[in-house]
């Protein structure tokens, strides 16, 4: 399970996510100056670490790297609310807990996933017919 990503980690990612694209440190950089002073060499050194930690993958391109996302931000955030549901010492609570967090729309988005979800699992095994013979081949 990843850990959860810092304030200027989560910033960064948030670009390379929406961009959906490679992306360099110029460009992640030019967009985070719009909202706040940051230098060059922080937004390399915070590429470089999410590198590191296998968030992003790098390809280089003449003197510099292009970043890509190894996966996308649902998949980020699936793997942090699994991580915290297998923590709790009561799963079922937890779940319903956070159920009663919801807001409707947040519900609607659970009652759709739910629904994807039985739509594209595989159908469960038939039971066995109510009457029939018992195994080792004895009737009732």
């Amino acid at each position: 399970m990843p850990r959860q990503l810092g304030e200027l980690e989560d910033a960064v990612m948030t670009r390379v996510w929406q961009w959906n694209r490679p992306v360099t440190v110029r460009e992640v950089l030019e967009d985070l100056q719009q909202e706040r002073s940051i230098a060059y060499t922080t937004v390399m050194t915070v590429l470089d670490n999410l590198h590191q930690k296998g968030w992003v993958r790098r390809e280089v391109e003449g003197r510099a790297y292009r970043y890509t996302a190894v996966s996308t931000r649902a998949a980020y955030s699936a793997a942090l609310m699994n991580e915290a549901w297998a923590q709790s010492d009561n799963p079922a609570a937890a779940l319903v807990a956070f159920f009663g967090m919801m807001s409707p729309e947040q519900r609607e988005a659970l009652n759709d996933a739910v629904r994807m979800v039985q739509r594209d699992s595989p159908e469960p095994a038939a039971a066995p017919e109510q009457g029939g013979a018992e195994p080792g081949g004895r009737g009732r």
